[in-house]
């Protein structure tokens, strides 16, 4: 999982917050969502679209973590 860290790295400061100005997108997409507002399809793409690199990032994290516990409680 090591090897793909950099790229879920790279890819979740990059495409998970672009555009940078005047704020990243999917911060305005998670507000939407936690104000209740209606969003259209395209709003529910733009949140998958710059969501998934996060969880990506997220899981690789996880699996790291859960495979270095595995290794060292396992005695």
């Amino acid at each position: 999982m090591k090897k793909y860290l950099g790229l879920a790295v790279t890819a979740s400061l990059t495409l998970g917050l672009a555009p940078f100005v005047p704020h990243p997108h999917i911060w305005k997409q998670i507000q939407n969502l936690c104000y209740g507002r209606t969003m259209v399809a395209m709003d529910w793409l733009d949140l998958l679209m710059h969501g998934v690199p996060w969880i990506a990032l997220f899981v690789i994290l996880g699996m790291m973590a859960f495979e270095k516990k595995k290794t060292t409680g396992a005695a």
